[in-house]
């Protein structure tokens, strides 16, 4: 079910985020979006043998500002276990523009957790 997990603080303040995650604790960085040029809304950094991601909150960060993402095999089914084992589902899943699906839920303690997975890239057309 889950093939990998990593934290994700989101911040009011990207530049702020990474000359501090990135500048000083040596973070490097491995992915932003969007992709082609201009201000990042989320970006990935290696940090030692670890993975944080940084996203830009939508106004105004949320108390704890930590998510956590797992990605898994299968969003809607992963999603609808976890709804059924009591996470309240914030985002039925969806596919993404950056090529992954996802959904949020949180868990019964309020923890936010996005789910996600690659979309397979669509069939070559002859």
């Amino acid at each position: 079910m889950i093939e990998s997990a990593f934290p994700i603080l989101e911040v009011a303040d990207m530049q702020a985020a990474l000359a501090f995650h990135r500048d000083a604790l040596g973070g490097v960085l491995t992915f932003s979006f969007p992709l082609e040029g201009g201000e990042p809304t989320y970006a990935s950094l290696a940090v030692g043998s670890s993975s944080l991601g940084i996203g830009v909150a939508e106004s105004p960060p949320p108390p704890g500002n930590v998510l956590l993402w797992f990605y898994v095999d299968d969003v809607d089914r992963v999603t609808g276990e976890l709804a059924s084992a009591g996470a309240s589902v914030l985002e039925k899943p969806v596919d993404q523009p950056w090529g992954e699906r996802t959904s949020l839920v949180t868990d019964p303690f309020g923890t936010r957790i996005r789910l996600g997975a690659p979309i397979a890239p669509p069939p070559d057309e002859e």
